[in-house]
């Protein structure tokens, strides 16, 4: 390659890498029509919030409250501003059918949003409402890199209605909208962090009023929603608002210079970015540079903000890098269960291909040195994996699944479970769903995100699962409802027809496949950890 292409490549990653998560092509489904609306079976429920009465929908064993807002909208002056209570309204409040998803690029929402009133949350309850007892509460953070996603894309009615759990998905602000940093904005970097806050402390007001235990609560997510939940456990604003954490590939020890997972970065360089931001919309040399930005639309800012975003640390709401607050030990003592996907890096690794960049064995000493490692550290990684004639994309896959992924939650296992219970998995089924329409260059096996259909109807859309994986969509839901309940996964199926799940012991992984869920001592063995670790 030559310094163009080399340049090219690099571009490439920085597209490629702000994805975070692969829902942004999942959903959009190569251009399909919106997902089927789902219709109320039963008629409407009325709840009373401490802000207003709010009418959801009634379905065949659960009901849903959809754009429920938990606080007031983040437009004017309170644009780049901590979030405020929302304000209580008159009358009954319409909540079924979601509102706007937070402003984003179009993608994972189609068509993209513009609208910044979009501090809601949508909650899934099962059956009808039982005032005798309280429903253990999961709180969902999607993924998307900070720069797509909707809380609204995961339909959670399957893992409601069996686990008997309340489900709860949050929007929060993402792209420069919710992570720009400047010296004269209280909050710099971490907007979307406080937003999940705020979401969290209404739960722990207003969810007995859907039947959820408001001491029982789990903080979970997949991809920068799992590493928002790392981010929250380090935070110390974050105190008491959770009491269980599910880390879905977003490990605690993500790095800027792997970063095909997610990260957070110093304030300084936040400010710099902010600071190259407010120069492309015009406002870098004005005198009051906030109130300029606060005047720009927001279709000019999503199309100036970079591709990349990460929270900010040496910050109020994060004042340590996450990946140094879990090594240190400074982090909320809460039960963890945390994970990763056998083969988290073959979905980049085909997408750079398919952009027209070959992994072969004359290319892969350039495509190391622009995706991985300085000069210094390429030769050990070429060595390390090596590129045969017909093998590249899947090399390139496995290096970036072991980089970004395997060994960074191997080593967040090991630095909570130095002081907490973790429970910890691998999803592993390697005829998992596609999640993105046309043939991929070599099999994917179980990339990133392929574990969520198993939890979630993805756009209110059913996966087509062979008998097994409805099997192992089961189990995994057994597991993860059955950890939000008593911080263990282990315990009887809620499905009185149903087996009980494998045990699944403490200090292992468990293995996550159709028809073999397995603990293992070890991951698998191709986790060149002790190699990454040696080169730094």
């Amino acid at each position: 390659m030559n310094g163009n292409t080399n340049g090219e490549v690099r571009h490439m990653r920085r597209v490629l890498t702000s994805m975070g998560c692969a829902l942004a092509a999942v959903l959009a489904t190569a251009g399909s029509a919106a997902p089927p609306a789902r219709t109320p079976l039963a008629g409407t429920a009325t709840v009373r919030t401490h802000e207003g009465l709010v009418r959801g929908a009634v379905h065949d064993g659960y009901r849903t409250f959809e754009g429920v807002p938990y606080a007031a909208p983040p437009v004017g002056g309170l644009r780049w501003a901590p979030p405020r209570p929302a304000t209580p309204w008159t009358g009954v409040r319409e909540a079924t059918r979601p509102a706007s998803a937070c402003p984003q690029t179009p993608g994972e929402v189609p068509g993209g949003s513009t609208d910044e009133d979009c501090l809601h949350l949508n909650i899934t309850v099962p059956g009808s409402a039982d005032r005798a007892r309280s429903r253990p509460v999961i709180v969902w953070l999607h993924g998307g890199g900070f720069t797509t996603g909707a809380g609204s894309s995961y339909d959670a009615h399957r893992m409601a209605v069996r686990g008997d759990v309340v489900v709860v998905t949050v929007d929060y602000r993402l792209g420069a909208l919710g992570f720009l940093a400047h010296a004269g904005l209280p909050g710099s970097g971490t907007f979307g962090l406080a937003d999940q806050q705020a979401a969290l402390r209404w739960v722990r007001s207003e969810i007995g009023a859907f039947g959820g235990d408001a001491h029982d609560v789990t903080l979970a997510g997949e991809s920068a929603g799992g590493y928002s939940v790392c981010a929250q456990l380090a935070s110390p604003t974050a105190v008491g608002l959770f009491d269980r954490a599910i880390i879905q590939s977003g490990p605690c020890t993500g790095r800027p210079d792997r970063p095909f997972a997610p990260s957070s970065v110093p304030l300084s360089t936040a400010r710099a970015t902010g600071a190259g931001l407010a120069s492309k919309v015009g406002c870098g040399s004005v005198r009051d540079v906030v109130s300029c930005l606060r005047r720009v639309d927001v279709s000019r800012l999503l199309a100036a903000q970079d591709t990349d975003q990460q929270p900010a640390h040496a910050t109020p709401l994060l004042p340590t890098d996450p990946a140094e607050a879990i090594a240190a030990g400074h982090f909320h003592r809460v039960p963890v269960l945390i994970g990763d996907n056998h083969d988290e890096g073959n979905g980049w690794a085909a997408g750079i291909v398919q952009a027209g960049y070959p992994v072969t064995p004359d290319t892969w000493p350039d495509v190391v040195a622009a995706f991985f490692a300085p000069p210094e550290q390429a030769k050990a990684i070429v060595r390390e994996y090596p590129v045969h004639r017909t093998d590249g994309g899947p090399v390139f896959g496995a290096a970036i699944g072991d980089a970004d992924f395997a060994c960074p939650t191997a080593r967040t296992d090991e630095l909570l479970a130095a002081h907490v219970p973790v429970w910890r998995y691998e999803f592993a089924d390697e005829h998992a769903p596609p999640l993105t329409s046309g043939t991929p260059p070599f099999p994917l096996g179980a990339p990133h995100a392929s574990e969520l259909p198993y939890l979630f109807d993805l756009g209110g859309r059913p996966r087509d699962l062979t008998a097994a994986q409805h099997r192992l969509a089961d189990t995994m839901i057994d597991y993860w409802t059955h950890f939000a309940r008593t911080a263990d996964p282990n315990g009887p199926s809620p499905d009185p027809n149903g087996m009980p799940s494998p045990h699944w012991p403490r200090q292992t992984v468990l293995s996550l496949a159709p028809d073999h869920v397995i603990p293992t001592r070890t991951a698998r063995h191709r986790h060149h950890c002790a190699f990454w670790d040696s080169i730094g």
